[in-house]
């Protein structure tokens, strides 16, 4: 885009940083500027949407496989677009935050596939949102390389052996309070696939992979065709072909569990298949029908993928993914290394029985979120795959899944236990203080938690609240126990601010849909005198 002619004009709320001025240049911003100009309102109403088919299913409206696109799942022809280069062979998949130590692990680490996450593993401080860009500008050009203070260096590996970079950009649900366009905050999804896009597609496709994304916490098919939308714009305005860009959707609520085929057709052209998102799914199902006592969930550690209702969401995207001619990846494993030997081989035997379970099951590959696992994760799928790069002929024409098979909760044995319950406040409490510190991904407990995990534990207090099932005099002794326990190991911690959060989160009468837009707001935000 020429810079000559800037329409949409987008201001800059915040300080100027380091470096800030290669990702925020005049082109830049304004290509952000026709993106919100192009589809901020659209946005806008498919948020009012979730608002509204929330209180109708909170109301009793059964939720089903639509009947007004059974012709899209009963047409056998349709098919999405073949794999992209560098998106063929997926079989383990390592994500984190676009950090610069992390950028380079992750692209050394083996793992076919690096998902540069600015959502959940992120705390969308302004440095860390710019600083990102940054990391993934400098990887691309290979002038990412860095010694530490303490000397220890990190370079990345030959450009064959590197992973291939898929971008997330934050939810629907997210704005950016740092840019402003026509007096509004600019949409965080817009802010993060633009800026990727305007300064690393012709580099991605010169260095023979292209701008590839994940979609994260869509509801339904009409969030999917506003992204579709959005790519042909993108790829019009800057002169890329159509179809270049490539996206995996996480399947990650309950809504979009029962659109895969429409979420998948929607996207066709650019489509790269589907993921299984767990912590995020088990947060949308307490979202949506917290409210019921047939949907109360014991701890969350006890909820494996292999409860009925996960099996028939996994199956089913599967089934969804291989008809269609996509990728189909599997689910999370978030253990880190542990020094104790015993701990350390439990946890590997745990991450190796989930990956063999998923590669049987026909997924084409999975997710780690430490460098460590990539090797199990390997060698469960190389078990299956051999020397193919996919297993898309597995179509699993055996699996058959209803609506009541996606939502049969009751079947699940087990109750909320004591042990669960301090688990889930001491991970909420920890997680908030580190992500207020500006760090998104946190080791806790031998588990990488993010974003995602916080949100699971938050919810799940909430509803065992709602439901009596726990005390509030009892969450409350434990909240301050968690909290002095936090002081004592980290004297820095600002603990009113967790607190407060916690609490609006996790003891408030109503359950807010996310706890990062309202604590986003109140503690990350920090504007500057406004600058073009």
């Amino acid at each position: 885009m020429s810079t000559s002619a800037l329409t949409h004009h987008v201001r800059v709320l915040a300080a100027a940083g380091d470096r800030h001025d290669e990702i925020l240049t005049p082109a830049a911003l304004d290509f952000v500027g026709h993106l919100a100009a192009a589809f901020g309102k659209r946005r806008q109403e498919l948020l009012k949407e979730r608002r509204r088919q929330a209180i109708r299913l909170a109301a009793g409206s059964p939720l089903d496989f639509p009947m007004v696109t059974s012709a899209v799942r009963a047409d056998p022809t349709w098919q999405v677009a073949p794999p992209a280069p560098g998106l063929t062979d997926r079989r383990v998949e390592i994500t984190g935050p676009p950090e610069r130590r992390m950028t380079v692990n992750a692209l050394n680490s083996g793992a076919q596939v690096w998902l540069a996450d600015f959502e959940d593993a992120t705390s969308p401080t302004w440095d860390n949102i710019v600083g990102g860009q940054i990391n993934l500008l400098d990887a691309i050009e290979r002038r990412i390389d860095f010694t530490t203070p303490e000397g220890k260096e990190y370079r990345l590996a030959d450009r064959d052996r590197l992973a291939t970079i898929v971008v997330r950009p934050r939810g629907w649900h997210l704005d950016e309070e740092h840019l402003e366009f026509g007096g509004r905050s600019v949409p965080a999804a817009l802010v993060d696939f633009g800026l990727y896009f305007f300064h690393c597609a012709q580099r991605q496709i010169d260095a023979g992979h292209g701008p590839y994304f994940y979609l994260p916490k869509l509801e339904n098919r009409y969030e999917a065709r506003l992204w579709n939308d959005i790519f042909i714009s993108a790829q019009e305005l800057l002169g890329i072909p159509r179809g270049t860009i490539r996206a995996t959707v996480l399947i990650e609520t309950i809504t979009a569990a029962f659109e895969m085929e429409e979420i998948l057709h929607e996207l066709r052209e650019h489509s790269a298949g589907l993921n299984a998102g767990r912590w995020d799914y088990l947060f949308s199902l307490i979202k949506t029908f917290g409210h019921r006592t047939d949907f109360l969930l014991p701890d969350r550690a006890k909820v494996t993928m292999t409860a009925p209702f996960m099996r028939a969401y996994t199956e089913l995207l599967v089934r969804t993914c291989h008809r269609r001619g996509a990728h189909a990846i599997g689910g999370m494993a978030a253990q880190v290394p542990s020094k104790d030997p015993a701990a350390n081989e439990a946890a590997l035997a745990q991450v190796r029985l989930d990956k063999e379970r998923e590669a049987e099951d026909g997924f084409d590959g999975s997710w780690v979120a430490h460098p460590a696992l990539v090797s199990v994760c390997s060698a469960a799928f190389d078990g299956v795959l051999g020397d193919r790069p996919h297993q898309l002929d597995r179509t699993r024409d055996d699996v058959d899944v209803a609506a009541a098979d996606l939502l049969s909760v009751r079947r699940i044995s087990g109750t909320p236990t004591p042990e669960g319950l301090r688990t889930n406040i001491a991970v909420s409490l920890r997680y908030f203080d580190a992500w207020l510190r500006g760090q998104g991904a946190v080791a806790l407990y031998g588990l990488m938690e993010d974003a995602a995990t916080a949100e699971i534990a938050r919810v799940q207090i909430w509803q065992w609240l709602r439901h009596r099932v726990v005390d509030r005099e009892t969450v409350m002794r434990l909240l301050d126990d968690e909290l002095a326990a936090l002081g004592a190991e980290y004297p820095w911690a600002a603990l009113h601010e967790v607190r407060e959060i916690f609490e609006r989160t996790a003891l408030a009468q109503e359950s807010p849909l996310f706890f990062t837009p309202d604590a986003y707001s109140r503690h990350l935000v920090r504007h500057a005198e406004a600058t073009a």
